[in-house]
């Protein structure tokens, strides 16, 4: 019996060994634990902000554009009026000639040289 005394001694030593080991890891991994939970908090909060960040950029665009296009549609129109009508007035003090024949109309004869018999 005694023989089997030293072995089960020692094995006690190192479950108590084993058991102060786990202990002190756990203590050690609890604070990382509860870091990393702030942390994840920390994250989700910081996404939550860019989400609404990222939606009130969408809608500034979507302002952005529908005020493009009432510009083009109230300012554009008009402009392209005025030009047309500023063409037309040039085009009327120049006496009209603009140098553009149909190619379907003839043009003026020339009066042909020499003698027609």
């Amino acid at each position: 019996m005694a023989l089997l005394a030293v072995p089960i001694l020692r094995l006690t030593k190192v479950f108590d060994e084993l058991i102060v080991t786990i202990r002190s890891l756990n203590q050690s991994t609890n604070p990382l634990i509860e870091e990393v939970t702030k942390t994840v908090v920390s994250t989700n909060e910081q996404l939550e902000k860019m989400d609404d960040i990222t939606s009130n950029v969408s809608d500034a665009s979507a302002n952005v554009s529908a005020l493009s296009s009432l510009v083009t549609s109230t300012v554009g129109q008009p402009l392209i009026k005025v030009a047309s009508f500023s063409y037309g007035v040039r085009q009327a003090f120049r006496g009209g000639s603009t140098n553009t024949q149909n190619p379907k109309t003839p043009g003026p004869e020339k009066p042909q040289q020499g003698g027609e018999n």
